[in-house]
């Protein structure tokens, strides 16, 4: 009898200990995450936050690939387009009850909260170039104030990226680029900035880490990662281009999740005056959803202001655009980039030397090479016309469990593989007789 007794209390204990556990999937980084689960347990002693780490790809994955019952209860990340892709598949709750009423409709154009109720904005973003002013001084280099200064020779080897398919903050900070400045002319750029990067980083987090440090002097990031590093005390500063966005990072509730009472309770908190406080902790530093005069007189000096940053914008950050081609972006990235990044730095290094050499003593026939050169090395495997088919943007977005789909989007990446070297290795001949010649 007292071990049925003993059974029965046990099985209560664990049962309750489940219905209080909220399981968040969340790109963030610790510093953020471990802030908010200890100020929502503290104000929630019966619920118990689990924070399972992965980044935006891998968390569509994760949760699309559970069943019912068995999901995480909140999806917690800077990508829009995740959230929406998300959204299409039907794995999301509606939550606009869970709104703070405060919270401004819009920043700039683009909507904080989903219009359809899916998912709340948590915090606002805006994308550009994290800089170790320390370290450009002892490189006597000129702080970059546009994307396309980090086409420049004097760049060459001081820039890190990550890649879009390991880091969704990565995806939209390429997506605003090609948004802000068109396909074929976003792909030109990106790949020059490309071309002078020393590392294209495993995670997103590399990225800050590296400039904070000084092993790079320019970082492609997200806002956050900039400030972060800036109000932490690093020699770093933040500098955001004319063409950016300042779009929500978004919260949402999984549906199919077992405990949905629980997890709302954290979402309204994530949202409230409290819950927006916490982002301006030094070591998180990201961009309340709600304006300045409505954060109790706790903002920082010298914090930005996003709804500020958004009327400069000139990116008005399409989401819809960017979940289409989702998957076409990254793949494009990898395998002409991150698969291929010896390759693109030598012929980029090679382009600066032929330029510079024909700038000092100019030459017909090296200005024909290096042009050529040029336009091998940094044309877009896919050009603009391509970009919208719809059956092509369909194939590389389909499941690739399936046998059919997986050979032939394969075959597709291996294709833009072997094209990247190609178009390389000859980039390199071409610029190294362009030099040749002004011998």
């Amino acid at each position: 009898m007292m071990l049925k007794l003993f059974v029965i209390c046990l099985l209560n204990f664990l049962f309750n200990v489940q219905a209080g556990t909220v399981t968040v999937i969340t790109s963030f980084p610790k510093e953020l995450t471990q802030a908010y689960k200890v100020a929502f347990e503290k104000a929630n002693p019966s619920i118990k936050l689990e924070i399972l780490n992965k980044n935006t790809v891998q968390g569509i994955s994760y949760v699309r690939e559970l069943p019912v019952g068995q999901r995480p209860e909140i999806f917690w990340a800077s990508a829009p387009d995740a959230f929406e892709v998300l959204a299409n598949q039907k794995l999301l709750e509606k939550i606009s009850d869970l709104s703070n009423k405060a919270t401004p409709a819009k920043v700039g154009s683009y909507p904080i909260n989903d219009p359809q109720g899916l998912y709340l904005g948590q915090a606002l973003a805006g994308y550009g170039m994290m800089l170790n002013t320390r370290y450009l001084a002892a490189n006597k280099l000129p702080p970059p104030k546009q994307w396309s200064d980090l086409t420049q020779a004097i760049y060459f080897g001081h820039v890190a990226v990550s890649s879009p398919s390991r880091s969704g903050t990565t995806h939209l900070t390429v997506e605003t680029l090609l948004q802000g400045e068109g396909w074929d002319k976003g792909w030109q750029q990106i790949l020059q900035i490309a071309g002078n990067c020393a590392a294209i980083t495993e995670r997103s987090f590399g990225v800050p880490d590296g400039v904070n440090n000084g092993q790079f002097g320019i970082g492609l990031v997200i806002d956050f990662f900039g400030l972060a590093g800036k109000f932490s005390g690093f020699p770093v500063e933040f500098i955001y281009p004319d063409v950016t966005s300042v779009v929500p990072a978004n919260i949402a509730l999984i549906s199919g999740s077992k405990n949905q009472a629980e997890a709302k309770k954290f979402i309204e908190f994530s949202v409230s005056l409290e819950g927006q406080q916490l982002l301006y902790d030094p070591k998180i530093s990201r961009l309340p959803i709600l304006p300045p005069e409505a954060m109790g007189g706790k903002t920082p000096a010298g914090y930005p202001n996003p709804f500020e940053l958004a009327k400069r914008a000139k990116v008005k950050f399409d989401s819809e655009l960017s979940e289409t081609r989702y998957n076409a972006v990254s793949a494009m990235f990898d395998q002409t980039i991150t698969f291929r990044l010896k390759e693109l730095q030598a012929a980029t290094k090679a382009i600066h030397a032929a330029e510079m050499a024909l700038t000092k003593k100019p030459n017909v026939k090296g200005t024909a090479l290096l042009k050529e050169a040029r336009e091998l090395a940094f044309s877009p495997v896919v050009n603009s016309q391509k970009a919208v088919d719809k059956d092509f943007l369909s194939l590389l977005a389909a499941n690739k469990k399936e046998t059919s789909v997986n050979k032939q989007v394969t075959a597709l990446e291996n294709h833009w593989n072997n094209s990247a070297k190609s178009n390389y290795v000859r980039a390199l001949s071409l610029a190294e007789q362009a030099l040749a010649v002004t011998r």
